[in-house]
């Protein structure tokens, strides 16, 4: 809070020296000089004790990059795609459209984390935030009846939330549950248009989260160790094609025959690459840490072996990812 009440005053500073130079001649530009003055020192006092929408909160790509190499593990496309996204767009003072992600894999490969860790890095209190608003689909739109319905209520909900913060942030968890067509709702949001009803989305984030099109990224990984190459070899051209086709054709998918795709209104599709035994041991030791405990070898190596492993003959990939790590541990 100390840069933004040095900011206030600074500001509040330079206006009543401008007003000043002017007041002999312009008493009315005085008075309007001061009363500005006033509205942005109590604009950052206010923010001192309430959350305010950052508009031109800059993005620390150095402290993103860091954290995603840090805590996620054997994702190194998702690293640098959401890297680069999210500074391109962040440093584009007037970008054209939203952005629009839509990351891809099996349960427990790093989705909901990553979702996280860029709303913490858009928004100061990241899930928390009042401009952060995730979405679950069993949770908020669970009635296939009711379609409709949902998608009026979503309308509302983002156009009053993008009116309140241009830079909102929304989330959309178990997009491969949601029912076909609730999406497309949004669709006029994510398109081209520099207003909609007096209202501008172009510096909002949509982030969709589906465990649709994990089968392909398998198939993908799986092909590159067969044929003796590195995952780290994989490279988004192997896998966006393959998974904007099959996910537009996924009948259990929230996207299944959407405009969003059809109109490449989604800026990225991003797979999350099924986890390796290395990589398990690597988020059980990072759990560890968080948790302030000293890392125990013998501990890592039994949590890891006592998850299963696919496919049944190579045992390469875990099943459920890291996802059942913390409760391993809570056993052990």
């Amino acid at each position: 809070m100390r840069p933004a009440g040095r900011l206030a005053s600074g500001a509040a500073l330079w206006l009543l020296l401008a007003a000043r130079a002017v007041a002999a001649i312009e008493p009315i530009s005085m008075a309007i000089a001061v009363g500005a003055a006033s509205i942005i020192t109590g604009y950052f006092s206010y923010c001192r004790f309430a959350e305010c929408c950052p508009e031109q909160r800059p993005l620390n790509a150095t402290a993103l990059q860091l954290a995603l190499e840090e805590k996620l593990f054997g994702q190194h496309l998702a690293t640098e795609v959401i890297l680069k996204a999210l500074t391109s767009f962040r440093n584009n003072d007037n970008p054209k459209k939203p952005l629009t992600l839509s990351l891809h894999g099996w349960a427990g490969t790093g989705k909901n984390f990553v979702s996280q860790i860029v709303a913490e890095h858009l928004h100061a209190k990241g899930l928390k935030s009042n401009f952060v608003h995730l979405f679950v689909s069993t949770l908020h739109f669970p009635h296939e009846q009711q379609i409709t319905l949902y998608q009026d209520q979503l309308r509302k909900w983002i156009r009053g939330n993008v009116s309140a913060c241009a830079s909102s942030v929304f989330i959309f968890d178990e997009m491969d549950k949601l029912h076909p067509g609730v999406i497309d709702a949004i669709k006029p949001f994510l398109d081209y248009y520099e207003q909609l009803d007096s209202v501008s989305y172009r510096k909002a984030v949509f982030i969709f989260l589906s465990n649709a099109g994990g089968d392909l990224i398998t198939q993908t990984a799986l092909g590159f160790w067969r044929a003796g190459r590195k995952r780290e070899d994989i490279q988004l051209k192997d896998l966006e094609p393959v998974l904007s086709v099959g996910v537009f054709n996924n009948k259990h998918s929230g996207l299944w025959r959407s405009g969003l795709i059809d109109k490449n209104l989604i800026d990225y599709f991003i797979p999350f690459l099924p986890l390796e035994y290395s990589h398990v041991k690597m988020c059980v030791r990072a759990e560890m840490r968080a948790r302030g405990a000293a890392v125990d070898e013998d501990v890592v190596t039994r949590v890891a072996e006592e998850m299963t492993f696919f496919p049944k003959d190579e045992k390469i990939y875990s099943d459920r990812g890291c996802k059942t790590v913390q409760s391993r541990l809570d056993i052990l």
